[in-house]
């Protein structure tokens, strides 16, 4: 079947890359990048790009209707820090873009639609060490709240309509391309950075802050990894539990010392992300996405430490 591939929020962290990679398996022409604002990277020269704001169904529905996608990527949200500055936007953004994006895609005959969760869907009462996938789900930040309810119309519009939709929930993701997009494990990002520029960080949140993060690298090849699996194989319709590493501040700054010996980390006082990392899983079980769709991780702490370190430098 002849490919033609929407994504939704395609400036983003994830965005960004996702795009480039669909693009070498699918040609360049059949990828189509969609944001709110222009891209500032080579997306828009490289394939169609069109202004979309996913809360305008309008819009969307003329997208669908030029296109007529085979597949949906949705990945447009306002993340979990800069959520809580903005709780009725972010509730907006997040939930009634996906809505609109469901309905097309069923209007349209859409054969799969992505949209991504994430670790922030669990909750202060959600077991903290491999969290298994099923378990309490008790979100106290606006973001997490969205995704949850997010998780349960994926599922409905599965069950009741027969839509094929497939998600991830993803941990704390690591790039040294795109910048982060205000989210609570976006230290993990800026260290880096500051590491090469000053040889010291502040860190946000607290020593002894354990939390799942994955390299950009593995989390882009499992999301196709998942688009590609046969239906048959999808076991799970809200978001499967994903993960690729676990650290703290003070792991991540010892491996990131190996490379850079006088490295310095610091910590700032508290700090509003500190209490939504703390609502957070420290380590995930996500091994039904093993079994489901064969999903393994590449990049362990020192594996990811050396890429970021060498890409930043150059």
């Amino acid at each position: 079947m002849h490919e033609k591939i929407v994504v939704i929020g395609s400036n983003g962290q994830i965005g960004t890359e996702l795009v480039s990679e669909l693009r070498k398996s699918y040609g360049d022409g059949n990828v189509i990048a969609c944001d709110i604002r222009r891209p500032d990277y080579d997306i828009k020269n490289a394939g169609p790009f069109e202004f979309v704001n996913v809360l305008e169904k309008e819009i969307l529905n003329q997208l669908f209707k030029k296109y007529k996608p085979t597949q949906v990527y949705l990945l447009a949200a306002l993340l979990s820090a800069t959520g809580e500055q903005n709780p009725k936007l972010a509730w907006d953004l997040n939930m009634n873009g996906l809505l609109n994006v469901l309905d097309l895609a069923l209007e349209y005959n859409t054969a799969r639609v992505y949209w991504p969760s994430s670790i922030a869907a669990f909750g202060p009462n959600s077991p903290k060490d491999h969290t298994p996938q099923y378990c309490i789900m008790d979100p106290n930040t606006v973001y997490g709240i969205s995704k949850l309810a997010g998780e349960r119309w994926c599922e409905y519009y599965f069950q009741r309509y027969g839509l094929d939709v497939r998600s991830i929930r993803y941990p704390g993701l690591i790039s040294w391309k795109a910048a982060p997009g205000g989210g609570t494990t976006d230290y993990a990002i800026h260290i880096f950075h500051d590491a090469l520029k000053k040889q010291a960080y502040q860190s946000f949140l607290s020593a002894e802050t354990e939390l799942p993060m994955m390299y950009m690298d593995d989390a882009i090849r499992g999301t196709i990894e998942l688009m590609d699996a046969p239906a048959e194989k999808i076991s799970i319709r809200s978001s499967y539990n994903f993960t690729g590493m676990s650290f703290t501040p003070e792991t991540l700054a010892n491996e990131i010392k190996k490379h850079i010996p006088g490295f310095k980390l610091g910590y700032t006082e508290y700090d509003q992300r500190q209490a939504i990392a703390d609502s957070w899983p420290r380590s995930i079980d996500d091994g039904i996405a093993e079994r489901d769709w064969g999903w393994k991780p590449d990049f362990d702490l020192t594996k990811m430490t050396a890429e970021m370190l060498n890409n930043l430098r150059k």
